[in-house]
């Protein structure tokens, strides 16, 4: 099989042929998903609040560089014969500034607009995060860090995008391999072959990194085809580094963006120990569309209409939100920078506007959030019994939503541990936030922030 590399399917996603070019199913890309516990088929978890979350992951970001200035003459000189990586890249801005970060950050919190916001921590092999960036001042690097963790912070889950997203490097040494080949760059193929242990090796490097600067991760995205031979290795060194480092109950990674018909619904991969003190999983939150902002280099303008059209009837996003799978766009910060010109910003804003106007609901979270979300729908015991649900719940989830049978007078009670915790009726499933409930014309539909351990859902007159 030809390799695919997440570059490679913008590429042919922008074409409309990825499926068809790399023969891509759900069957070759499908990881193990581990263990699950029973759950009662007259009960129905349903998305958060009833609603369809819709996500933004930025790749390719990170403090003040413009990761594809410094990119894109390594990469020409690994693929010397390919068009894409001859382009001038010395008329490209070296700087990204934070003036734009503050923007950009501040008009997604009035939106509502959350995701995943990259930090590559040794970009382009300039300079270490945690220690100095060559070509810019020391405050300006804490700036920038504490810009990131003030703004971004709050609305965005912060992934390392491997340490360089060019050159590979050795963690014993800290310095970039010697050779410039396919080989030994992280977009590429260094990690054919590689174990388990060899990747979590490389992705806790990473990881530590943005600890010591005080930056939280619970979760890794890939650059390029990093990964893309050794899934099984992925996953299991995503869920073992990110728990290592920075103890994160439900490690997530972002390695898969689908334009398709076929499901974008997260994978929750390697549970176990569900019934025990210490559950463990994975999961893999997949991207719905292709980079048609600005381009991964800030030079291939895109068209809102891709995602929603002006009539606000058709485009990627409307299908998969009227499938009601979470609708998670993929852009590139170069590509929303777009040379300064904000190209990629104005489609964003463009789409976000028409996405509002078409949908009232709709539901921004965080990657990390609808990894959780869908590792407790999947994963949390449901049992029904004569008096109502029992719940035993291997991860704690705010938001979680359960519809069942009931007869028509019929008023929820919930407790965890024995204890009564308070639920409220509202009119209509739009208003459902955690701690209500209300009918509809199949029973109930309740939305409480579930917790670890046994809940129960009476159901009495």
């Amino acid at each position: 099989m030809q390799k695919v590399t997440r570059r490679y399917f913008l590429k042919a996603a922008a074409a409309g042929a990825a499926a068809v070019e790399f023969g891509l199913t759900a069957e070759v890309l499908a990881q193990i998903p581990g263990q699950r516990l029973p759950q009662a088929k007259d009960v129905r978890v349903l998305n958060p609040q009833a609603r369809v979350p819709v996500s933004l992951i930025i790749d390719d970001s990170t403090c003040l560089v413009n990761m594809a200035h410094f990119a894109m003459p390594q990469f020409a000189e690994t693929w010397p014969d390919r068009a894409e990586y001859k382009k001038d890249w010395r008329k490209m801005p070296r700087e990204i500034p934070d003036a734009f970060v503050r923007k950009f950050g501040q008009w997604c919190r009035e939106h509502g607009v959350k995701g995943k916001y990259s930090i590559v921590p040794y970009p382009s092999c300039v300079g270490w995060l945690d220690r100095t960036l060559p070509g810019w001042s020391a405050g300006e690097l804490r700036d920038s860090l504490d810009l990131v963790r003030t703004l971004m912070l709050p609305d965005w889950d912060i992934h390392p995008e491997m340490v360089t997203h060019t050159r590979v490097i050795d963690t014993k040494t800290g310095k970039p391999l010697a050779e410039c080949s396919p080989r030994t760059m992280e977009n590429w193929q260094w990690t054919d072959g590689k174990s388990v242990d060899q990747l979590a090796d490389y992705l806790s490097y990473a990881l530590k990194i943005l600890k010591n600067v005080d930056l939280p991760c619970e979760g890794i995205t890939t650059p390029g085809g990093f990964g893309s031979r050794v899934l099984p290795e992925l996953a299991q060194a995503t869920l073992q580094s990110c728990r290592d480092v920075f103890r994160a109950e439900i490690p997530h990674y972002f390695r898969h963006l689908f334009t398709d018909r076929q499901s974008v619904a997260p994978r929750v991969e390697y549970a176990s120990g569900l019934e025990g003190g210490d559950p463990k999983c994975v999961v893999s939150i997949i991207g719905c569309t292709g980079d048609w902002f600005g381009g991964w280099d800030g030079m291939n303008p895109g068209s809102p209409d891709q995602f929603i059209t002006e009539d606000l009837q058709t485009g990627r996003m409307v299908e998969v939100i009227e499938r009601g799978e979470p609708a998670i766009m993929v852009c590139h910060w170069p590509g929303i920078y777009y040379q300064g010109e904000e190209i990629g910003f104005r489609i964003l804003q463009e789409v976000v506007r028409r996405l509002h106007a078409r949908y009232d609901n709709l539901i921004w979270m965080k990657n990390s959030e609808i990894a959780r979300y869908w590792a407790a729908k999947e994963l949390t015991q449901i049992e029904t019994r004569a008096e109502g649900v029992v719940l035993r719940a291997p991860f704690a989830c705010p938001r979680y939503t359960l519809a069942m049978g009931a007869r028509d007078r019929a008023i929820p009670k919930l407790s965890h541990s024995g204890k009564p915790q308070t639920l409220r009726e509202v009119s209509k499933p739009l208003e459902l936030k955690p701690g209500t409930w209300t009918r509809d014309e199949n029973g109930l539909i309740v939305c409480f922030d579930l917790e670890k351990g046994e809940s129960r859902l009476e159901v009495g007159a």
